[in-house]
């Protein structure tokens, strides 16, 4: 906190008692007074906006900075001399390390006032009028502590307050009434009117139904990926993952995690009465006319509450094309080469969240044609495709991965997708699917493309299988995407640039790396995400890598020598080109 200069106060209260007698002719209020006798602003001029004031029902200091009679910055300045508080600047301060729930919502913007600090039993509040007695027996009442004013500039304290209380007790009061039915989502998921009514009867409760809403529309127009609703001890928290990275949304009342998690768990056909084990759901969301946008569903019982995780799943990402997932002219061509292939498997590997499912479903949007027959089964189908025929596993009812595999092959299928290759079975039946003439797609966890075929060996599949069935994998990772609005170029020093994996005749000075800076625009720099990949075909000479049953080692110096690079040179090329930074690919590759 960065606190400036203040006068003196005694000397300061003879000038406000002499401006109350210049002013007796009217009731102004004190800081009019003060403004008066300091010169900057005369006395017409003061009755006439604290008339304004009174006829807009607004406060004094928001007519006279409005009105442009005297600057926010002068304002603070001449209020701190004249009651003797401190002036903060409140941009030198982070709004997400501030206290909570200490003061409510509507008091913080009623009054156009921020609590700072708590020390013992006394507040101290940022404000832009230390003479509103009104607000300080308000505070004083609320809160039973005392009150130590700092003073604030108007512009920069009403975008702290908005900054702070715009939170879920704001927004559950503020969007009743918003164009948005989320009833629509309850019956898009398959419940009907009779059973959505018997099972909220302990969760109508309105103000929690608009705050999801809210949180969802929020989510689905800041190009969230996921959000997290999480119970603590003494608060709860919303969070949106980002462009890859979790940022805290909301801080709502804690009174409402049962009632919030019950709602979540009515429209996604969860058993709201069981609270003791993790359970899955789906739901449906339409959002006007033509755009559908499904969520998947988690709950799991934590401490102090269920916390619930809902990942947005818009059918839109697998229609984005090929060329927008980040793929260079070569890999993009050795990909295309394998799906084209009449039969044999294509692996996509990564971390979750790598973006696997897109790529995959990239792939099947290029191969769905009236001619086509593809099927997949996955846990649970993310992405809604029409044309394809999507299972969802269900271990408990018996539908596993093998037995949906097994039925495909009864179903005269061109392409089979299977979500993921878990156990041998499942892996056998896969091999054996893209050696008898149908094109297998599917994914792995693993970290690299040559330690996928370790994998596979180490999962009982004998080497002469992968050696035939295996036309491809596709390592991958996403990177955050450097803002083109704001991104300038980076002085990273050369021995730097080498340790990341550059060679010295890289650093020829025909480019420059670029760093994020930040604008309105983008979060810190950063706007989407490109994929990183590792492409990789399985030539002859690796076919006899794996017959011999050599390492993961053997393997990728091979790949290395064919021209293939590896995670952490794709991602320094997307460096040379400006598209992402160097800190971005080194935080999600390694050597």
């Amino acid at each position: 906190m960065r606190l400036l200069g203040a006068g003196d106060p005694l000397l300061m209260a003879a000038a406000v008692e002499s401006a109350t007698a210049d002013a007796a002719s009217v009731a102004l209020p004190g800081l009019a007074r003060v403004l008066i006798s300091a010169g900057k602003l005369g006395q017409k001029a003061a009755e006439d906006l604290y008339r304004k004031a009174q006829v807009n029902k607004s406060s004094f200091v928001a007519e006279l900075t409005g009105s442009g009679a005297v600057s926010p910055a002068d304002l603070a300045h001449t209020i701190s001399l004249a009651f003797g508080a401190p002036l903060v600047d409140l941009d030198a301060i982070d709004p997400q390390r501030l206290p909570r729930n200490l003061l409510e919502a509507k008091l913080c913007q009623q009054y156009r006032v921020v609590v700072l600090a708590k020390r013992q039993n006394r507040l101290t509040v940022a404000t832009a009028d230390p003479s509103d007695k009104q607000a300080v027996e308000k505070i004083k009442f609320a809160t039973q502590m005392g009150v130590d004013w700092v003073i604030a500039e108007y512009d920069k304290l009403s975008r702290m307050v908005e900054a702070t209380t715009t939170s879920a007790n704001e927004s559950m009061d503020n969007i009743i009434g918003e164009d948005f039915q989320f009833d629509e989502a309850s019956i898009e998921a398959g419940i009907t009117e009779e059973d959505d009514k018997s099972n909220t009867s302990e969760v109508d409760d309105a103000p929690v139904v608009k705050f999801l809403q809210k949180m969802l529309l929020d989510a689905i127009s800041m190009r969230a990926s996921d959000l997290h609703f999480e119970p603590y001890e003494h608060n709860y928290r919303v969070r949106f993952r980002i462009d890859g990275e979790l940022r805290e949304i909301a801080s709502p009342p804690i009174a409402i995690k049962d009632k919030l998690a019950s709602r979540i768990k009515v429209i996604s056909r969860m058993d709201i009465a069981e609270k003791r084990v993790p359970q899955d759901g789906r739901m449906k969301l339409k959002i006007g006319a033509d755009r559908v946008i499904d969520f998947r569903v988690s709950t799991l019982p934590t401490l102090f509450g269920e916390k619930v995780v809902v990942r947005i799943l818009d059918p839109a990402a697998a229609r984005v094309g090929i060329d927008a997932l980040g793929y260079e002219p070569d890999e993009k061509a050795r990909l295309l080469a394998a799906i084209e292939r009449p039969y044999g498997m294509v692996l996509v590997t990564g971390p979750t969240g790598s973006g696997k499912t897109v790529s995959l479903y990239t792939c099947l949007n290029l191969l769905n044609k009236p001619g086509v027959n593809i099927a997949t089964a996955e846990d649970p189908s993310e992405i809604n495709l029409p044309g394809v025929n999507q299972v969802n596993v269900n271990e408990k009812a018996g539908l596993t991965f093998a037995v949906a595999l097994r039925a495909f092959l009864r179903q005269d299928p061109d392409v089979i997708m299977v979500g993921e290759i878990r156990d041998l079975e499942t892996a056998d039946i896969s091999i054996k699917a893209a050696q008898t003439g149908h094109m297998v797609m599917s994914t792995l966890h693993t970290n690299d493309a040559p330690s996928t075929l370790t994998r596979l060996r180490n999962m009982g599949v004998a080497p002469f299988n992968i050696a035939s069935s295996v036309l491809l994998i596709t390592a991958q990772r996403l990177a955050r995407r450097l803002c083109p609005t704001c991104k300038a170029p980076a002085d990273i020093p050369e021995e730097a640039l080498i340790d990341a994996g550059f060679k010295r005749e890289d650093l020829d000075g025909s480019w420059v790396p670029y760093k994020p800076v930040g604008c309105s625009a983008c979060n810190n720099g950063y706007k989407g995400r490109v994929g990183i990949y590792q492409v990789m075909p399985i030539t002859e000479e690796i076919q006899r890598i794996i017959l011999r049953d050599g390492t993961s080692l053997e393997i990728a110096e091979t790949a290395r020598r064919d021209g293939v690079r590896d995670l952490r040179q794709s991602g320094l090329l997307k460096v040379k080109i400006g598209v992402t930074s160097l800190e971005e690919v080194i935080n999600c590759t390694n050597i």
